[in-house]
């Protein structure tokens, strides 16, 4: 059977794996590829802090997860769900593997702001440019459902 996104099981488990990278001292930031029955083909937290690559993005992790246990790098059919708006380079990542769709909670803005609020010793830095304006400007046309379960996402930008 096919669900229909968003989906509230599979955003709650992109926060189950944010949830877990407190620990380690990275963003809380959670991303998982499910595919059209729903079954988590990749999931991973942002690594910035914990690996020396400035590509360890939530979203690129589990991309990659997902390509490896596939064995292509191609993800048809596929969604990639984020409690943060990915970052143009995440979205052109989906892009490129020809995901159906992305689904994210909290937006570039809301993190932005965060780090505002936190003050001189907060390190956030970003492209501003949104990740609708990157799926319009590629093929294939991926869906974007925005801001979908802010509020729980949100918390997590926040702690």
């Amino acid at each position: 059977m096919r669900e229909t996104h968003p989906n509230a099981r599979a955003m709650g488990e992109a926060i189950t794996v944010a949830g877990q990278a407190a620990p380690s001292g990275n963003y809380r930031i959670g991303a998982i590829v499910v595919d059209g029955g729903m079954k988590v083909l990749g999931s991973a937290f942002t690594e910035l802090h914990s690996q020396p690559d400035p590509t360890a993005h939530a979203e690129i992790l589990a991309l990659r997860r997902a390509c490896a246990g596939a064995n292509c790098r191609y993800l048809p059919g596929c969604f990639l769900y984020s409690t943060l708006e990915p970052c143009p380079m995440c979205t052109s990542a989906a892009i490129w593997a020809k995901l159906e769709g992305i689904v994210y909670g909290a937006t570039l803005e809301d993190a932005a702001d965060f780090a505002r609020r936190a003050g001189p010793g907060f390190s956030w830095r970003q492209i501003d440019i949104k990740s609708s304006y990157v799926i319009t400007h590629g093929t294939p046309l991926l869906r974007l459902h925005e801001e979908f379960m802010r509020a729980e996402c949100l918390k997590l930008v926040s702690s």
